[in-house]
């Protein structure tokens, strides 16, 4: 039988179409899609999809038995297909076949879709995303929490590796996902990790959670990061509205979410976005620009309104109706460069290198994020020395918030691999950071990234026996809550898992019934203490005023000693670092004022699995050596982080 459907008065208005023609209609979300409606009395669901190249559209699923032209959509004059079909609601499954040039008929999911499929199906589901909030206190002080001069340490999550249940243990609504590749294993849901991950990130002190990409993704080996559905959760762990509940929860236990969020390229699934319309719509059609070769994805248009609305909708989407605290936008390096990771390439109109459509896409995403939600931040994974990508867009800056600090990163992760008899020849390694600390925003960040494709774990990267290793850990860590700028660490680095991370295998959680790991996580949970307990070490990480060296030069014991300083009331932590394996007795640490001081945290510690090498009832001793006119005197653990802060009257 063929479907009509019901023609009714406009679902766009001029203003609509004149908005997203020039990519500025930032919630189209409510209106391309699917949205159960009524018309005239009558229930069903309204079909609206940008198809502008297609010879013809219509909406199929099991209510016309997925047959091609029996819900024949009407196409409006800038290339949007709409229907208001009867008697559909919300669960209905759907696709549009989309009709070609060449006549052939390709069953599309929706780009605007609310929910999908557990893959490997595909077909799109008409969603009620609808849900009742209870996190307004914490969006009321988001903003205050989210500023320059706040603590912030985020925990980064991929949902489908950090625990695994048995499948022979059903959830509350017996919905079973698999875990691929390990028989008997379930991925948890939205609402069983909102009671396990939540309350072990609270613990141990986190302010955020960073979730890999949760947008619906056909493929698990890409780790969320080959994104088909821009507008919808992945259903392996549920529903939208079990996330919404996901980060209701969190908000409510005082924990922020961010999402990674992938604008830089999409797969090349047949029932994508990949060739829409019969044409390249989404992607650059020259391959030079549209084309991945390395990732074998395709690389979105910037230079088309329309698909820099699609991909600022998407973003504002999560923010608006997820409640979501931030993003971190992948791969920015790819938008910049036309010669990024390509041996050949497309010059720009100036001759140069720079994607510059790519940079204004960049600027405008950030320019609305702060528009529409202030407070919100912008997270930029940005592996180049592009200079103000954390400054404001009026100032000539991309526009985020914050950059991950890969150089920091990567310098000192070569460092540590160094047997500790080499580490004076790579000390530049330790010091460098401080010559470029406060040109952005920076955050430091251990990812993902650096624990895959035989990188190892941090554990395995560690020189020397299996004390030297956990003792490398627990300066690791500690240096990094000791540096200028924000922390983000990747799960299981805080009891430092063995092996190397696995997409479909969840965390060594069996490696805490050993002692030396456990310990590591309680170092982990004091130093979020530490850190949050004292203004000097986050409010002042961007201008030099809240940092300052007492010994950088210090190579052939391989020792940095350096202040960190509060910027409203003067108050100092002293950070001594020693990442040789020997005791240095009697050590004289200049500090700028007299008086008892404490010893705050010792990653050597006892307590930690250390050699428990401390110092107590340090009164400072009087020393003429410009600029310090006085000194602590004290024994300096081996591989170690020891942090002193002057008792108050």
């Amino acid at each position: 039988m063929t479907m009509a459907g019901i023609k009714q008065k406009e679902w766009f208005s001029d203003v609509d179409l004149y908005l997203f023609g020039e990519g500025k209609h930032y919630r189209i979300y409510n209106q391309l899609g699917a949205h159960a409606t009524e018309r005239d009395g009558k229930k069903g669901v309204y079909f609206a999809v940008w198809a502008p190249n297609a010879q013809h559209v219509s909406v199929v699923g099991d209510f016309n038995n997925w047959q091609a032209n029996h819900a024949n959509m009407n196409r409006n004059h800038i290339g949007i297909w709409e229907l208001f079909i009867p008697d559909l609601s919300v669960g209905d499954k759907y696709k549009f076949a989309v009709r070609n040039q060449h006549g052939y008929d390709c069953f599309k999911t929706d780009p605007y879709g609310f929910e999908q499929e557990v893959r490997p199906s595909t077909a799109s589901i008409v969603s009620d995303i609808s849900y009742k909030w209870s996190d307004k206190r914490w969006l009321d002080n988001r903003q205050k929490l989210h500023g320059y001069d706040q603590p912030i340490s985020v925990y980064e999550v991929h949902l489908g590796s950090w625990l695994h249940e048995n499948s022979d243990n059903p959830p509350e609504n017996d919905r079973i996902v698999p875990v691929p590749d390990k028989p008997g294993a379930r991925f948890l849901t939205y609402r069983e990790m909102a009671d396990r991950l939540i309350p072990y990130v609270k613990d141990i002190g986190y302010t955020h959670i960073e979730l890999l990409p949760i947008t619906e993704h056909p493929f698990d080996g890409s780790w969320g990061y080959q994104v088909v559905g821009f507008f919808a959760p992945t259903s392996r762990y549920g529903s939208p509205t079990d996330f919404k509940y996901f980060v209701d929860r969190c908000h409510q236990e005082g924990i922020g979410v961010l999402i990674d969020w992938v604008p830089g390229h999409f797969p090349k699934d047949e029932h994508g976005l990949a060739r829409f319309d019969g044409t390249h719509l989404y992607e650059y059609a020259d391959w030079r620009k549209g084309e991945h070769l390395e990732w074998g994805t395709l690389v979105f248009n910037y230079e088309r309104n329309e698909v820099r609305n699609f991909l600022i909708a998407s973003a504002l989407f999560w923010l608006e109706e997820y409640h979501i605290d931030g993003i971190r936008v992948d791969a920015v390096a790819s938008m910049l460069y036309n010669d990024y990771e390509r041996e050949v390439w497309v010059r720009n109109q100036y001759g140069g290198r720079e994607n510059i459509e790519g940079i204004d896409f960049i600027r405008q995403l950030n320019d609305a994020i702060v528009e529409f939600h202030p407070g919100v931040l912008s997270i930029a994974e940005e592996s180049t020395t592009w200079g103000n990508v954390s400054q404001r867009t009026e100032y000539g800056g991309l526009g985020f918030n914050y950059k991950w600090n890969m150089g920091w990163m990567n310098d000192t992760l070569k460092y540590f691999l160094a047997h500790p008899d080499e580490r004076p020849n790579y000390h530049n390694k330790l010091t460098f950071s401080m010559w470029y600390a406060f040109t952005e925003h920076f955050m430091l960040a251990l990812s993902h990234d650096e624990v895959v494709h035989g990188k190892g774990n941090l554990w395995q990267k560690m020189p020397g026996d299996e004390w030297q290793k956990m003792a490398n850990m627990r300066l690791l860590l500690s240096y990094m809550f000791s540096h200028p700028g924000k922390k983000t660490l990747f799960m299981g680095m805080e009891f430092a898992q063995r092996q190397e991370w696995r997409y479909n295998l969840d965390l060594d959680w069996w490696v805490l019934d050993w002692e030396p790991h456990a310990q590591l996580k309680e170092l982990v949970k004091d130093l979020h203490t530490v850190y949050k307990n004292n203004p000097a070490l986050y409010t002042d990480d961007f201008r030099d005023s809240g940092f300052q060296w007492i010994d950088c030069n210090d190579a052939g014991r391989s020792m940095l000693t350096f202040i960190r300083r509060d910027q409203y009331t003067y108050e100092e932590i002293t950070v001594v670092c020693n990442f040789k394996p020997q005791v240095y007795y009697e050590y004289w640490l200049g500090v700028h004022e007299e008086g008892e001081y404490e010893e705050i945290i010792n990653s050597d510690d006892l307590k930690y699995g250390g050699s428990g090498v401390n110092n107590k009832n340090i009164h400072s001793r009087q020393w003429n050596n410009c600029p310090w006119a006085n000194a602590l005197v004290i024994n300096v653990p081996p591989l170690s982080v020891s942090m002193f802060k002057k008792k108050k009257r």
